[in-house]
């Protein structure tokens, strides 16, 4: 592909910023949108198993708003069918107005030409006829998820099921915990939207320019891994896509911009707050590392003895720079910081802050810091803390 002339030249600096602004933590918050507004402008919400303070896709909008409180964010997602679950950059909340442009994934998984599950004989016509006559269900009310304790050994109806999700016969209308609830496509989706009439480069310059948006400025890397396309499938679209050619400062890469993210520079207040290691921000690490200088990695499956910074060690966003990291816990309505690390002494408000504001995403009183990175701050921390909560 040859790049064409870049249209503007960025600083790194308004790089990073424009990135801030698409992502939803510069200016003030727009809670009359809400979380369904967060929902559409970011595009995709991933969900993962891990829950600390909440899960991730609870997080991502505490990140934003402040304490929606849970039913809150539950109900913008599910209620009234205003998303769907689906394949995206990992398992993410979707759109509903997007399904029409995942249709170039549910054909390429129809004609995938193998499964790593094996499939009973007449075990996908039976979950369909299921659902069809009592649905929505779990996979354990459509005859049980697993065969046997293992969690990877799914049973006949768990692969009959989610072969029928990524076929877009079924969707994930619900999580109940963190059990899907499936039902039939042509009862969950809207019938305007039900459909997989757009040919695969539609969907792909649909899905190119979303990306775009939502990062703001971005490298043909970053764009592709947003809801994890190909480079060459976004090498086929992006000049159509309606992004324009970049350079940034420092990125060694040709970069490409929301053309309405270069129209007015960005303003307002910088959102000071824990985020989630899977929030969309900083879910790509060569990316996070280009805009913030900063390294993160997730240490949930590092073996204990090796972490560094904890658990589910989360960066904390301040000033639109990642200043330090917390690995929290909950003891009744204790917010606890097993661990953080800060960017010296300047960070300790910042921390604070951000620590104090999410006790109040779920409902704790108290913060407790334990152990921190450079000793003589933990006082500073603390008090810094006992001023906030009162």
């Amino acid at each position: 592909m040859t790049t064409p002339r870049p249209i503007a030249d960025l600083t790194a600096d308004e790089a990073r910023r424009i990135a801030l602004r698409a992502q939803g933590f510069v200016g003030a918050p727009d809670r009359r949108s809400g979380v369904r507004g967060i929902l559409r402008h970011l595009g995709a919400i991933q969900l993962d198993t891990i829950s600390v303070l909440a899960r991730s896709h609870e997080l991502v909008p505490y990140a934003r708003l402040g304490a929606v409180g849970r039913k809150t964010v539950e109900d913008a997602y599910w209620r009234d069918t205003h998303s769907f679950e689906y394949w995206s950059h990992a398992a993410c909340i979707l759109p509903i107005e997007e399904w029409p442009h995942f249709a170039f994934r549910r054909r390429a998984y129809r004609t995938r030409p193998h499964w790593n599950q094996e499939l009973p004989d007449g075990a996908y016509d039976q979950v369909i006829k299921q659902l069809r006559s009592e649905g929505p269900l779990t996979a354990t009310e459509l005859g049980g998820a697993k065969r046997t304790s293992d969690w990877w050994d799914w049973s006949g109806s768990k692969v009959a099921v989610e072969r029928a999700l990524m076929y877009g016969e079924v969707v994930c209308v619900e999580r109940r915990g963190w059990k899907r609830l499936y039902d039939l496509a042509e009862r969950a989706v809207p019938e305007q939207l039900l459909h997989d009439d757009l040919d695969d480069t539609e969907c792909l310059r649909r899905l190119v320019g979303l990306a775009g948006r939502s990062l703001g400025v971005g490298t043909r890397a970053d764009i592709a891994d947003y809801h994890r396309l190909k480079g060459e499938q976004v090498d086929a679209v992006i000049a159509d896509s309606g992004l324009v050619p970049v350079s940034v400062e420092g990125w060694g890469k040709p970069a490409w911009a929301d053309p309405a993210a270069l129209e007015t520079p960005p303003r307002g207040r910088h959102r000071t707050t824990l985020l989630s290691p899977f929030d969309s921000l900083i879910w790509e690490r060569a990316r996070t590392e280009r805009i913030f200088g900063f390294t993160h990695r997730l240490e949930a499956y590092v073996p204990k003895q090796k972490r560094v910074h904890g658990y589910f060690a989360m960066p904390v966003l301040a000033g639109g720079r990642l200043v330090g990291r917390v690995d929290p816990a909950r003891e009744g309505r204790t917010l606890v910081a097993k661990q953080v690390t800060l960017d010296g002494p300047k960070a300790v408000p910042a921390v604070a802050q951000a620590l104090a504001e999410a006790a109040t995403w779920v409902d704790c009183t108290n913060v407790r810091v334990e152990r921190v990175d450079a000793p003589d701050l933990r006082e500073p921390l603390a008090n810094e803390l006992v001023r906030l909560l009162g």
